[in-house]
Protein backbone atom coordinates (compact mmCIF):
# COMPACT_ATOMS: atom_id res chain seq x y z
CA UNK A 1 0.00 0.00 0.00
CA UNK A 2 1.30 3.45 -0.84
CA UNK A 3 2.38 5.72 2.03
CA UNK A 4 -0.40 8.28 1.42
CA UNK A 5 -3.05 5.57 1.21
CA UNK A 6 -1.88 4.07 4.49
CA UNK A 7 -2.24 7.36 6.31
CA UNK A 8 -5.67 8.01 4.82
CA UNK A 9 -6.87 4.57 5.89
CA UNK A 10 -5.81 5.13 9.50
CA UNK A 11 -7.58 8.50 9.55
CA UNK A 12 -10.72 6.93 8.07
CA UNK A 13 -10.74 4.18 10.70
CA UNK A 14 -10.44 6.70 13.55
CA UNK A 15 -13.36 8.72 12.19
CA UNK A 16 -15.58 5.72 11.52
CA UNK A 17 -15.22 4.19 14.97
CA UNK A 18 -15.90 7.57 16.54
CA UNK A 19 -12.81 7.47 18.74
CA UNK A 20 -12.19 10.42 21.05
CA UNK A 21 -8.44 10.13 21.55
CA UNK A 22 -6.64 11.81 24.39
CA UNK A 23 -4.20 14.64 23.99
CA UNK A 24 -0.50 13.77 24.11
CA UNK A 25 2.13 15.78 26.00
CA UNK A 26 5.60 14.38 25.31
CA UNK A 27 8.44 15.88 27.35
CA UNK A 28 11.95 14.99 26.16
CA UNK A 29 14.98 15.72 28.33
CA UNK A 30 18.50 15.61 26.92
CA UNK A 31 21.24 13.56 28.63
CA UNK A 32 18.97 12.66 31.56
CA UNK A 33 20.23 9.69 33.55
CA UNK A 34 17.75 8.18 36.04
CA UNK A 35 19.21 10.21 38.91
CA UNK A 36 15.83 11.29 40.25
CA UNK A 37 14.44 10.93 43.72
CA UNK A 38 11.50 8.90 42.41
CA UNK A 39 14.02 6.53 40.80
CA UNK A 40 15.88 5.94 44.04
CA UNK A 41 18.36 8.84 44.21
CA UNK A 42 17.59 10.22 47.68
CA UNK A 43 20.10 13.09 47.31
CA UNK A 44 18.19 14.61 44.36
CA UNK A 45 15.68 17.46 44.51
CA UNK A 46 13.16 16.65 41.76
CA UNK A 47 9.71 17.27 43.30
CA UNK A 48 7.79 17.87 40.07
CA UNK A 49 9.01 14.82 38.19
CA UNK A 50 8.50 12.84 41.39
CA UNK A 51 4.86 13.95 41.53
CA UNK A 52 4.43 12.87 37.92
CA UNK A 53 5.86 9.47 38.86
CA UNK A 54 3.41 9.30 41.77
CA UNK A 55 0.49 9.89 39.43
CA UNK A 56 1.84 7.71 36.62
CA UNK A 57 3.90 4.66 35.90
CA UNK A 58 7.68 5.01 36.22
CA UNK A 59 9.65 2.48 34.18
CA UNK A 60 12.81 1.85 36.18
CA UNK A 61 14.30 -0.43 33.53
CA UNK A 62 13.74 1.59 30.40
CA UNK A 63 16.58 1.43 27.89
CA UNK A 64 17.22 3.63 24.89
CA UNK A 65 18.27 1.99 21.64
CA UNK A 66 21.31 4.16 20.99
CA UNK A 67 23.46 6.23 23.39
CA UNK A 68 23.54 9.39 21.31
CA UNK A 69 20.91 12.08 20.79
CA UNK A 70 20.06 11.81 17.09
CA UNK A 71 19.95 8.04 16.89
CA UNK A 72 17.96 7.68 20.11
CA UNK A 73 15.39 10.24 18.98
CA UNK A 74 15.14 8.42 15.66
CA UNK A 75 13.89 5.31 17.48
CA UNK A 76 11.48 7.34 19.63
CA UNK A 77 9.99 9.22 16.70
CA UNK A 78 9.83 6.36 14.17
CA UNK A 79 9.30 3.28 16.33
CA UNK A 80 12.05 1.56 14.35
CA UNK A 81 15.78 0.96 14.65
CA UNK A 82 18.01 3.10 12.47
CA UNK A 83 21.49 4.54 12.01
CA UNK A 84 23.59 4.98 15.15
CA UNK A 85 24.71 8.55 14.44
CA UNK A 86 23.26 12.00 15.05
CA UNK A 87 22.33 12.45 11.39
CA UNK A 88 19.87 9.53 11.51
CA UNK A 89 16.71 11.60 11.02
CA UNK A 90 18.27 13.78 8.34
CA UNK A 91 19.24 10.63 6.44
CA UNK A 92 15.64 9.46 6.72
CA UNK A 93 14.48 12.82 5.36
CA UNK A 94 16.83 12.46 2.38
CA UNK A 95 15.41 9.01 1.68
CA UNK A 96 11.88 10.42 1.86
CA UNK A 97 12.74 13.04 -0.75
CA UNK A 98 13.87 10.32 -3.14
CA UNK A 99 11.15 7.73 -2.44
CA UNK A 100 8.42 8.66 0.07
CA UNK A 101 6.86 5.20 -0.11
CA UNK A 102 10.09 3.59 1.12
CA UNK A 103 9.88 5.36 4.49
CA UNK A 104 7.32 4.55 7.17
CA UNK A 105 5.45 7.43 8.85
CA UNK A 106 6.93 9.03 11.93
CA UNK A 107 5.04 9.07 15.23
CA UNK A 108 3.90 12.71 14.96
CA UNK A 109 3.04 12.12 11.29
CA UNK A 110 0.90 9.12 12.29
CA UNK A 111 -0.95 11.16 14.92
CA UNK A 112 -1.34 14.05 12.51
CA UNK A 113 -2.93 11.74 9.93
CA UNK A 114 -5.32 10.54 12.62
CA UNK A 115 -6.73 13.98 13.33
CA UNK A 116 -4.21 15.47 15.76
CA UNK A 117 -2.61 18.89 15.69
CA UNK A 118 1.10 18.21 16.10
CA UNK A 119 3.50 20.79 17.53
CA UNK A 120 7.14 20.58 18.60
CA UNK A 121 8.97 23.07 20.81
CA UNK A 122 12.70 22.93 21.52
CA UNK A 123 14.85 19.85 21.08
CA UNK A 124 12.53 17.04 20.07
CA UNK A 125 14.51 15.71 17.11
CA UNK A 126 18.29 16.06 17.14
CA UNK A 127 18.45 19.72 16.10
CA UNK A 128 16.47 22.09 18.35
CA UNK A 129 13.64 23.26 16.13
CA UNK A 130 14.13 20.43 13.67
CA UNK A 131 15.89 22.30 10.85
CA UNK A 132 19.22 21.90 9.09
CA UNK A 133 21.81 24.30 7.74
CA UNK A 134 25.03 25.62 9.23
CA UNK A 135 23.23 27.28 12.16
CA UNK A 136 20.40 24.74 12.27
CA UNK A 137 17.89 27.42 11.26
CA UNK A 138 17.37 26.75 7.55
CA UNK A 139 13.63 26.11 7.44
CA UNK A 140 13.89 24.66 3.94
CA UNK A 141 15.80 21.68 5.40
CA UNK A 142 13.48 19.66 7.62
CA UNK A 143 14.71 16.95 9.92
CA UNK A 144 11.23 15.36 9.94
CA UNK A 145 9.20 16.28 6.83
CA UNK A 146 5.44 16.07 7.29
CA UNK A 147 5.63 15.61 11.06
CA UNK A 148 4.60 18.93 12.58
CA UNK A 149 1.88 21.50 12.03
CA UNK A 150 4.20 23.87 13.89
CA UNK A 151 7.82 23.44 14.92
CA UNK A 152 9.28 26.10 17.17
CA UNK A 153 12.59 26.93 18.76
CA UNK A 154 12.82 30.19 20.75
CA UNK A 155 16.40 31.42 20.60
CA UNK A 156 16.32 34.69 22.55
CA UNK A 157 19.83 36.15 22.70
CA UNK A 158 21.48 32.89 21.57
CA UNK A 159 21.49 33.85 17.84
CA UNK A 160 20.43 30.46 16.42
CA UNK A 161 19.23 26.98 17.43
CA UNK A 162 22.82 25.77 17.18
CA UNK A 163 23.89 28.58 19.47
CA UNK A 164 21.24 27.65 22.02
CA UNK A 165 22.23 24.00 21.92
CA UNK A 166 25.71 24.69 23.33
CA UNK A 167 25.27 27.75 25.51
CA UNK A 168 25.46 29.42 28.87
CA UNK A 169 23.54 32.28 30.45
CA UNK A 170 22.59 35.59 28.85
CA UNK A 171 23.16 34.56 25.25
CA UNK A 172 26.69 33.15 25.60
CA UNK A 173 27.30 30.61 22.84
CA UNK A 174 30.20 28.53 21.62
CA UNK A 175 31.84 30.28 18.69
CA UNK A 176 34.38 29.15 16.12
CA UNK A 177 34.38 27.06 12.96
CA UNK A 178 35.11 23.82 14.82
CA UNK A 179 33.84 22.35 18.08
CA UNK A 180 37.26 22.64 19.69
CA UNK A 181 38.24 26.12 18.47
CA UNK A 182 36.41 27.84 21.31
CA UNK A 183 35.97 25.93 24.55
CA UNK A 184 33.19 27.08 26.87
CA UNK A 185 33.24 26.64 30.62
CA UNK A 186 32.05 23.19 31.61
CA UNK A 187 29.64 24.47 34.26
CA UNK A 188 28.08 27.68 35.51
CA UNK A 189 25.54 28.97 38.04
CA UNK A 190 24.47 32.48 37.09
CA UNK A 191 22.20 34.68 39.17
CA UNK A 192 18.82 35.35 37.57
CA UNK A 193 15.46 34.02 36.48
CA UNK A 194 14.71 30.79 34.66
CA UNK A 195 14.88 32.56 31.31
CA UNK A 196 18.57 33.52 31.56
CA UNK A 197 19.16 30.02 30.14
CA UNK A 198 17.45 28.85 26.95
CA UNK A 199 15.32 26.10 28.54
CA UNK A 200 13.34 28.80 30.34
CA UNK A 201 12.30 30.16 26.94
CA UNK A 202 11.41 26.67 25.74
CA UNK A 203 9.12 26.22 28.76
CA UNK A 204 7.48 29.60 28.14
CA UNK A 205 6.80 28.73 24.50
CA UNK A 206 5.54 25.32 25.55
CA UNK A 207 2.99 26.91 27.86
CA UNK A 208 1.94 29.33 25.11
CA UNK A 209 1.35 26.39 22.79
CA UNK A 210 -0.63 24.56 25.49
CA UNK A 211 -2.95 27.54 25.74
CA UNK A 212 -3.44 27.73 21.98
CA UNK A 213 -3.97 24.00 21.57
CA UNK A 214 -6.41 23.77 24.47
CA UNK A 215 -8.99 25.87 22.63
CA UNK A 216 -8.60 23.95 19.38
CA UNK A 217 -11.21 21.57 18.04
CA UNK A 218 -8.74 18.73 17.49
CA UNK A 219 -6.75 16.71 20.01
CA UNK A 220 -3.13 17.74 20.24
CA UNK A 221 0.23 16.03 20.18
CA UNK A 222 2.60 18.51 21.82
CA UNK A 223 6.26 17.54 22.12
CA UNK A 224 8.54 19.75 24.22
CA UNK A 225 12.27 19.10 24.36
CA UNK A 226 14.55 20.54 27.05
CA UNK A 227 18.27 20.75 26.31
CA UNK A 228 19.65 20.65 29.86
CA UNK A 229 21.28 18.80 31.48
CA UNK A 230 23.30 18.56 28.26
CA UNK A 231 26.76 20.13 28.43
CA UNK A 232 27.66 22.79 29.42
CA UNK A 233 26.10 22.31 32.86
CA UNK A 234 24.61 25.76 33.37
CA UNK A 235 21.54 26.64 35.42
CA UNK A 236 20.26 29.56 37.52
CA UNK A 237 22.14 29.74 40.82
CA UNK A 238 19.11 28.95 42.96
CA UNK A 239 19.08 25.39 41.63
CA UNK A 240 22.51 24.71 43.12
CA UNK A 241 21.17 25.35 46.64
CA UNK A 242 19.92 21.78 47.29
CA UNK A 243 23.41 20.45 46.51
CA UNK A 244 25.63 23.04 48.19
CA UNK A 245 26.22 21.17 51.44
CA UNK A 246 25.03 17.60 50.93
CA UNK A 247 27.37 14.64 50.77
CA UNK A 248 27.15 12.94 47.40
CA UNK A 249 27.15 9.16 47.06
CA UNK A 250 30.45 7.71 45.83
CA UNK A 251 30.92 7.06 42.12
CA UNK A 252 30.44 3.32 41.55
CA UNK A 253 33.11 1.39 39.59
CA UNK A 254 35.08 4.57 38.71
CA UNK A 255 38.08 2.90 37.07
CA UNK A 256 38.73 2.36 33.38
CA UNK A 257 37.92 -1.22 32.29
CA UNK A 258 40.95 -3.50 32.01
CA UNK A 259 39.49 -5.37 29.04
CA UNK A 260 37.96 -4.64 25.67
CA UNK A 261 34.69 -2.72 25.99
CA UNK A 262 32.93 0.21 24.32
CA UNK A 263 34.85 2.54 26.65
CA UNK A 264 35.94 5.86 25.16
CA UNK A 265 38.04 8.79 26.35
CA UNK A 266 35.12 11.23 26.85
CA UNK A 267 36.08 13.38 23.87
CA UNK A 268 32.98 15.58 23.95
CA UNK A 269 33.56 16.42 27.61
CA UNK A 270 37.32 16.99 27.47
CA UNK A 271 37.82 18.38 23.95
CA UNK A 272 34.85 20.72 23.62
CA UNK A 273 34.76 22.30 27.08
CA UNK A 274 37.27 24.03 29.31
CA UNK A 275 38.38 22.42 32.59
CA UNK A 276 41.22 24.72 33.63
CA UNK A 277 43.65 21.84 33.67
CA UNK A 278 41.50 19.74 36.02
CA UNK A 279 40.55 16.12 35.28
CA UNK A 280 37.66 14.53 37.20
CA UNK A 281 39.15 11.07 36.61
CA UNK A 282 41.98 11.89 39.03
CA UNK A 283 40.72 15.01 40.84
CA UNK A 284 37.89 14.05 43.19
CA UNK A 285 37.20 17.67 44.17
CA UNK A 286 36.67 18.64 40.54
CA UNK A 287 34.56 15.53 39.91
CA UNK A 288 32.39 16.61 42.83
CA UNK A 289 31.86 20.07 41.29
CA UNK A 290 30.91 18.64 37.90
CA UNK A 291 28.41 16.26 39.46
CA UNK A 292 26.75 18.99 41.54
CA UNK A 293 26.31 21.25 38.50
CA UNK A 294 24.82 18.37 36.51
CA UNK A 295 22.37 17.78 39.36
CA UNK A 296 21.48 21.47 39.48
CA UNK A 297 20.60 21.29 35.78
CA UNK A 298 18.21 18.43 36.50
CA UNK A 299 16.53 20.43 39.27
CA UNK A 300 16.25 23.38 36.87
CA UNK A 301 14.53 21.20 34.25
CA UNK A 302 12.36 19.68 36.99
CA UNK A 303 11.07 23.17 37.81
CA UNK A 304 10.22 23.79 34.14
CA UNK A 305 8.46 20.43 33.90
CA UNK A 306 6.43 21.48 36.93
CA UNK A 307 5.47 24.74 35.19
CA UNK A 308 4.21 22.81 32.15
CA UNK A 309 2.17 20.39 34.24
CA UNK A 310 0.70 23.22 36.30
CA UNK A 311 -0.37 24.96 33.09
CA UNK A 312 -1.95 21.74 31.84
CA UNK A 313 -4.04 21.55 35.02
CA UNK A 314 -4.88 25.25 34.89
CA UNK A 315 -6.25 24.80 31.38
CA UNK A 316 -8.43 21.88 32.45
CA UNK A 317 -6.63 19.44 30.13
CA UNK A 318 -4.96 17.15 32.68
CA UNK A 319 -7.80 14.63 32.73
CA UNK A 320 -7.70 14.22 28.98
CA UNK A 321 -3.95 14.14 28.36
CA UNK A 322 -1.45 11.31 28.25
CA UNK A 323 1.86 12.58 29.64
CA UNK A 324 5.22 11.05 28.82
CA UNK A 325 8.54 12.11 30.28
CA UNK A 326 11.49 10.52 28.46
CA UNK A 327 15.25 10.87 28.77
CA UNK A 328 17.00 10.42 25.42
CA UNK A 329 19.83 8.41 27.03
CA UNK A 330 21.86 8.24 30.20
CA UNK A 331 25.14 9.96 31.04
CA UNK A 332 28.22 8.69 32.86
CA UNK A 333 29.36 10.80 35.79
CA UNK A 334 32.62 8.95 36.24
CA UNK A 335 31.38 5.35 36.10
CA UNK A 336 33.92 3.24 34.15
CA UNK A 337 36.03 6.47 34.03
CA UNK A 338 33.67 7.94 31.42
CA UNK A 339 32.25 11.47 31.52
CA UNK A 340 29.58 11.38 28.83
CA UNK A 341 27.43 8.91 26.91
CA UNK A 342 28.41 7.04 23.70
CA UNK A 343 29.07 3.65 25.32
CA UNK A 344 26.96 0.50 25.63
CA UNK A 345 27.19 0.33 29.39
CA UNK A 346 24.15 0.59 31.65
CA UNK A 347 24.90 4.23 32.47
CA UNK A 348 24.67 5.28 28.82
CA UNK A 349 21.60 3.25 27.90
CA UNK A 350 19.30 3.43 30.93
CA UNK A 351 17.12 6.54 31.16
CA UNK A 352 13.91 7.62 32.89
CA UNK A 353 10.53 6.88 31.33
CA UNK A 354 7.30 7.94 33.03
CA UNK A 355 3.87 7.51 31.46
CA UNK A 356 0.77 8.99 33.06
CA UNK A 357 -2.73 8.41 31.75
CA UNK A 358 -6.08 9.50 33.21
CA UNK A 359 -7.27 5.88 33.51
CA UNK A 360 -4.10 4.55 35.16
CA UNK A 361 -4.57 1.79 37.74
CA UNK A 362 -2.27 1.70 40.77
CA UNK A 363 -0.73 5.14 40.15
CA UNK A 364 2.68 5.65 41.67
CA UNK A 365 3.60 1.98 41.53
CA UNK A 366 6.75 1.71 39.44
CA UNK A 367 7.65 -1.24 37.25
CA UNK A 368 10.90 -3.14 36.84
CA UNK A 369 9.87 -4.58 33.48
CA UNK A 370 12.63 -4.24 30.90
CA UNK A 371 11.36 -2.06 28.03
CA UNK A 372 12.93 0.00 25.23
CA UNK A 373 12.35 3.32 23.51
CA UNK A 374 10.89 1.80 20.33
CA UNK A 375 7.94 0.70 22.50
CA UNK A 376 6.73 4.27 23.02
CA UNK A 377 5.19 4.79 19.55
CA UNK A 378 2.86 1.75 19.70
CA UNK A 379 2.15 2.44 23.38
CA UNK A 380 0.82 5.94 22.71
CA UNK A 381 -1.30 4.69 19.82
CA UNK A 382 -2.73 1.97 22.04
CA UNK A 383 -3.51 4.36 24.89
CA UNK A 384 -5.04 6.95 22.56
CA UNK A 385 -7.19 4.42 20.72
CA UNK A 386 -5.41 4.85 17.38
CA UNK A 387 -4.54 2.06 14.95
CA UNK A 388 -1.26 0.43 15.91
CA UNK A 389 1.62 0.93 13.45
CA UNK A 390 2.37 -2.57 12.16
CA UNK A 391 5.83 -1.47 11.04
CA UNK A 392 6.91 -0.48 14.56
CA UNK A 393 9.57 -2.75 16.06
CA UNK A 394 8.44 -2.22 19.64
CA UNK A 395 5.37 -3.41 21.51
CA UNK A 396 2.71 -1.57 23.46
CA UNK A 397 3.46 -1.12 27.16
CA UNK A 398 -0.23 -0.97 28.03
CA UNK A 399 0.06 -4.25 29.93
CA UNK A 400 2.68 -2.71 32.28
CA UNK A 401 0.55 0.41 32.62
CA UNK A 402 -2.39 -1.72 33.67
CA UNK A 403 -0.30 -4.04 35.81
CA UNK A 404 3.12 -2.86 37.09
CA UNK A 405 4.08 -6.50 37.69
CA UNK A 406 3.58 -7.51 34.05
CA UNK A 407 6.71 -8.90 32.45
CA UNK A 408 8.78 -6.92 30.01
CA UNK A 409 10.97 -8.10 27.16
CA UNK A 410 14.54 -7.84 25.90
CA UNK A 411 15.89 -4.36 25.11
CA UNK A 412 18.27 -3.84 22.20
CA UNK A 413 20.86 -1.18 21.56
CA UNK A 414 23.64 -0.31 19.17
CA UNK A 415 26.39 2.19 18.60
CA UNK A 416 29.09 2.25 15.96
CA UNK A 417 30.68 -1.21 15.78
CA UNK A 418 28.79 -3.00 18.56
CA UNK A 419 25.29 -4.09 19.54
CA UNK A 420 23.77 -5.09 22.85
CA UNK A 421 20.86 -6.96 24.36
CA UNK A 422 19.63 -6.38 27.92
CA UNK A 423 17.43 -8.87 29.76
CA UNK A 424 16.15 -8.67 33.31
CA UNK A 425 19.34 -10.39 34.48
CA UNK A 426 22.10 -9.94 31.88
CA UNK A 427 23.66 -7.65 29.31
CA UNK A 428 25.47 -9.00 26.27
CA UNK A 429 27.53 -6.77 23.97
CA UNK A 430 28.58 -8.11 20.59
CA UNK A 431 31.39 -6.34 18.75
CA UNK A 432 31.63 -6.31 14.97
CA UNK A 433 34.93 -8.19 15.13
CA UNK A 434 33.26 -11.04 17.05
CA UNK A 435 34.37 -10.12 20.57
CA UNK A 436 31.65 -10.63 23.19
CA UNK A 437 31.00 -9.13 26.61
CA UNK A 438 28.54 -10.74 29.04
CA UNK A 439 27.55 -9.20 32.37
CA UNK A 440 25.36 -10.61 35.12
CA UNK A 441 23.37 -7.85 36.82
CA UNK A 442 22.49 -10.15 39.70
CA UNK A 443 26.12 -10.17 40.75
CA UNK A 444 27.99 -7.54 42.73
CA UNK A 445 30.41 -7.07 39.81
CA UNK A 446 27.62 -6.20 37.34
CA UNK A 447 29.33 -4.65 34.29
CA UNK A 448 32.87 -4.84 35.63
CA UNK A 449 33.47 -8.56 35.02
CA UNK A 450 33.10 -10.18 31.61
CA UNK A 451 31.55 -13.65 32.01
CA UNK A 452 31.27 -14.57 28.32
CA UNK A 453 33.87 -17.32 28.53
CA UNK A 454 32.54 -18.56 31.88
CA UNK A 455 28.88 -18.85 30.87
CA UNK A 456 28.71 -20.05 27.26
CA UNK A 457 25.10 -21.17 27.57
CA UNK A 458 23.79 -17.68 28.40
CA UNK A 459 26.19 -16.12 25.92
CA UNK A 460 24.97 -18.27 23.04
CA UNK A 461 21.31 -17.81 23.94
CA UNK A 462 21.52 -14.02 24.05
CA UNK A 463 23.73 -13.86 20.96
CA UNK A 464 21.10 -15.82 19.04
CA UNK A 465 18.39 -13.35 20.13
CA UNK A 466 20.56 -10.41 19.12
CA UNK A 467 21.25 -11.84 15.68
CA UNK A 468 17.57 -12.66 15.25
CA UNK A 469 16.71 -9.01 15.94
CA UNK A 470 19.34 -7.73 13.49
CA UNK A 471 19.63 -10.58 10.95
CA UNK A 472 20.92 -8.51 8.05
CA UNK A 473 23.93 -7.44 10.09
CA UNK A 474 24.76 -10.79 11.67
CA UNK A 475 28.00 -12.57 10.84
Amino acid sequence: MMRFDLLCVTLFIAIVVGAQPSNILLICVDDLRPELKSFGASHMHTPNIDRLAQSGRAFHRHYVNAPTCGASRYTLLTGTYGPSNNQALFRRAEQMSKDPDAVTPSMPEWFRANGYTTVSVGKVSHHPGGWGGALWNDKSILEMPGAWDRQLMPIGDWISPRGAMHSLAHGEIRRGKTWTEFKMDTFQSAEGSDSIYHDGLIAEEGMTQLEALSVGEKPFFLAIGFIKPHLPFGSPRKYMEPYAEIELPPIPHPTKPDRKTTWHDSGEFFNQYSHGGADPRVDSEYADKVRRHYMACITYVDKLVGDLLAKLHELGQANNTIIILWGDHGWHLGEHAIWGKHALFEESLRSPLIISTPELKLPGKHTYAVVETVDIFPTLCDLAGLPLPKFAKGVSLKSQIIDPYAKGHEAYGYFRKAKTIRTSTHRLIYHQDGYIELYDHRSLEKETKNLAALDPQTTNRLLALLKERFPAESD
